[in-house]
């Protein structure tokens, strides 16, 4: 059996960065990510976010990829709140995320980041968060 323990931080926002996510529900919603992952095979270690992104921190085991633990926590986290009518309006996720690897000794910092979105996002917005994290990671911007 082999060991792996590949840390990432993965973003995704709504889609348009409507702002659906409230804090009773974010809640909900990050508790339910949180257990639907584990009963998939996914650790995640912590989620958190913002009334238009969502972060986390998980770590992937050896037969999982980036594209379907992706699509298992955002896929599935949106049809559960359109089932359960969780918003004023149909959750849609945008199609983009940022996913980039922690080392072993970084976790410690990024779970701390994750868990003080509130307090995070009363300095600065989403779409700041996003420029820094395109220019800090190298990301190349896609122009349609």
């Amino acid at each position: 059996m082999p060991f792996t323990k590949v840390w990432l931080h993965i973003v995704w926002a709504t889609r348009q960065r409507a702002p659906l996510l409230t804090i009773d529900m974010r809640q909900k919603l990050f508790a339910h990510i949180k257990e639907n992952a584990l009963s998939k095979g996914l650790h995640t270690d912590c989620v958190n976010g913002h009334v238009d992104h969502v972060h986390a921190l998980i770590s992937l085991g050896a037969d999982q990829s980036i594209s379907k633990a992706l699509q298992l926590l955002k896929g599935e986290s949106s049809f559960w709140v359109n089932k359960n009518a969780l918003t004023k309006t149909k959750l849609d996720w945008h199609e983009d995320y940022f996913a980039v690897s922690v080392s072993e000794s970084g976790v410690d910092q990024v779970r701390a980041y994750i868990k003080n979105q509130e307090a995070h996002h009363q300095r600065k917005t989403f779409q700041q968060e996003y420029n820094e994290f395109i220019t800090k990671f190298g990301f190349a911007v896609r122009h349609n």
